[in-house]
């Protein structure tokens, strides 16, 4: 599959959450009414002005990502989607997502998200028990987040995931099952499924950078569950949902038939994207981008009518290559090699022909059928992998 300038998607990124959790480090803070207002007119003003990068091109998705956009209000929500409708060539078949928070969702807010085009849920549960969930820092409890759910249901949403989190200090394997038992029960399509990562600069590595420092040099771990641990909940995750009828379509990420996330996938397989809003991201024509990441940078150049500033920065061939090949291995179907000659011009064995030659002696990647993917073992060490697929010149 060669990777075109013929699609696009837009992510829309709404920086404010009612609290900050412990384990995070994105863009994200606190806020008042007026604050958010005034980020929203301009947020509104910056998809307008962009809206030329999707110009006869096909909008593959859109996802309104945070930070937590379901705090702001209904109103300020549809405003901005009534926007996008008329300004990007949304399509009825068009996956359009919205991150919500437990608990920071009502009937009006899902009804109206039902309205104005949301057709895709993504919810942050993490974990079913209160006490794992007080630690993260979250602001809800399990049964605040099955009142949620039921209410976006109810709504008419059938495509809803559910964000859920392993590796959680104080966790245990029978906690993990019994999370992922509750959670089955909701027959939701799709689910992520991902390991705690103790970020610098975050509350948790205050509490445990250096419990993280001992696992990654080998030693067990204070606090931390061990490696041994982490693997028998990713094991445990994969059997369980498999049972349950769901693919394992990406490291993290498993879907029913049909439900597959077209947003995340688009990342994966390096489709263009526009990213509106503080410190988002945008990947337009092997051309890349940040948005400010100070508010006042942002909003001071919308309110003047004209676009922040940034740098543009065009990708070389050897960093197309790279996230081709370590992005493209974190689907599990893996990256075909006939999709390289394709886009790149290259024979990938003449490229990358000793490494994968020596990670598939170490037992970590596997060629079969004309695509070369991540093992068990190779997910394990997944990192690992992706950096070697680094290289010095091409």
């Amino acid at each position: 599959m060669k990777t075109t300038d013929s699609e696009i998607q837009l992510y829309i990124h709404i920086p404010f959450c009612k609290r900050k959790c412990a384990y995070c480090d994105f863009l994200s803070a606190p806020a008042t009414f007026s604050q958010m207002e005034s980020y929203m007119d301009a947020l509104r003003k910056e998809i307008s002005l962009r809206k030329g990068e999707a110009a006869g091109k096909r909008l593959r998705s859109v996802y309104i990502g945070g930070g937590t956009p379901s705090y702001l209000l209904s109103e300020q929500i549809e405003r901005t989607m009534d926007l996008v409708q008329q300004e990007y060539p949304v399509q009825p078949n068009t996956e359009v997502t919205i991150e919500v928070n437990p608990g920071m969702v009502n009937e009006a807010k899902a009804k109206a998200y039902a309205r104005c085009g949301i057709n895709r849920i993504s919810m942050g549960l993490q974990e079913t028990h209160d006490e794992l969930l007080a630690h993260l820092g979250r602001i809800h409890t399990y049964h605040k987040f099955l009142e949620s759910y039921t209410l976006c249901r109810k709504a008419g949403f059938d495509n809803i995931n559910i964000d859920l989190m392993c590796g959680i200090p104080g966790q245990s394997l029978e906690m993990w099952e019994e999370t992922l038992t509750r959670v089955l029960r909701l027959r939701t399509p799709h689910l992520s499924c991902y390991g705690l990562i103790i970020e610098e600069g975050t509350p948790f590595y205050e509490l445990y950078g250096e419990d993280e420092e001992r696992r990654e040099r080998g030693e067990e771990p204070l606090h931390l569950p061990s490696e041994e641990l982490e693997r028998s909940m990713y094991a445990m995750t994969g059997q369980m949902l498999r049972e349950a009828g769901y693919h394992h379509y990406e490291i993290s990420n498993y879907a029913k038939e049909g439900f597959e996330s077209v947003h995340n996938n688009g990342y994966w397989q390096r489709y263009p994207y526009i990213g509106c809003g503080l410190g988002a991201s945008s990947l337009v024509g092997e051309e890349r981008w940040d948005n400010p990441r100070e508010m006042e940078d942002y909003i001071t150049p919308l309110s003047e009518g004209h676009l922040p500033d940034v740098e543009k920065r065009a990708l070389s061939v050897k960093e197309q290559m790279e996230e081709f090949m370590f992005l493209g291995l974190r689907r599990m179907e893996g990256v075909y090699i006939s999709d390289f000659t394709e886009n790149f011009g290259r024979d990938s064995e003449v490229i990358y022909g000793d490494v994968m030659a020596r990670l598939r002696e170490e037992g970590l990647l596997e060629k079969k059928e004309g695509r070369i993917f991540l093992t068990g073992k190779g997910i394990d060490v997944s990192n690992y992998v992706f950096s070697e697929f680094l290289i010095d010149s091409v």
